[in-house]
């Protein structure tokens, strides 16, 4: 009897095994609504390149859409964590961040200097309020901005915020996947102050 319960108990966990994967398993993003919506926005992209100003881009405009595209879809496939955020601008920023299948709406919080987000988070993103002098591309010019945006990324990237030596400009290491205004549907924008943003106590989670 005891035999036969310790085969039963062995076989309840092999079928577990097999059903769902184990904690300790990498994320698999190509699953995820970020990947659908990359490689969906890809296609049409792809469809429309002989037709940009259809398309509603200039012709330059269209290689650099279709190579930041190319690039988000390379890393849903092939990132190992979840994505996460590290601060190199010298001063606090507000950053969107979530615990996947626990609370996934994203959340603002505080991330300090020389900060990286926890990886057992998703970082989703970056809040830039309005005044912000800004390059929202790693070639774009700098801009300030009229009012306060969501500076979105897939899942899995690894973005890193500094601030131009020279200019204090906010650079970024990778180009939005979208940018959210207060206007539109998605995420929380509130209409806080860089002074706001400083003068908050870091409260992210972060990095041991």
């Amino acid at each position: 009897m005891k035999f036969f319960r310790l085969a039963l108990l062995a076989l309840a966990l092999l079928v577990s095994l097999a059903i769902a994967p184990p904690a300790w398993a990498d994320p698999n993003f190509t699953k995820g609504s970020d990947y659908a919506e990359v490689t969906q926005a890809l296609d049409e992209l792809l469809q429309a390149k002989n037709s940009p100003n259809q398309a509603g881009y200039r012709g330059e405009e269209v290689q650099q859409k279709l190579a930041d595209l190319q690039f988000q879809k390379y890393v849903l496939e092939t990132a190992k964590e979840q994505a996460q955020c590290r601060n190199e601008t010298g001063r606090t920023i507000a950053v969107y961040a979530s615990k996947p299948k626990k609370s996934p709406t994203p959340q603002l919080y505080f991330l300090g200097n020389g900060q990286v987000t926890d990886d057992d988070w998703k970082c989703s993103g970056v809040y830039l309020p309005s005044g912000a002098q800004v390059a929202l591309t790693p070639n774009a010019q700098a801009e300030e901005l009229a009012e306060p945006i969501a500076f979105k990324i897939v899942d899995g990237t690894q973005l890193i915020a500094k601030s131009n030596p020279n200019s204090g400009v906010l650079e970024f290491n990778v180009s939005p996947a979208k940018v959210f205004t207060a206007s539109e549907p998605g995420w929380s924008i509130p209409n806080l102050s860089l002074a706001d943003i400083e003068a908050t106590a870091p409260n992210a989670p972060i990095e041991d």
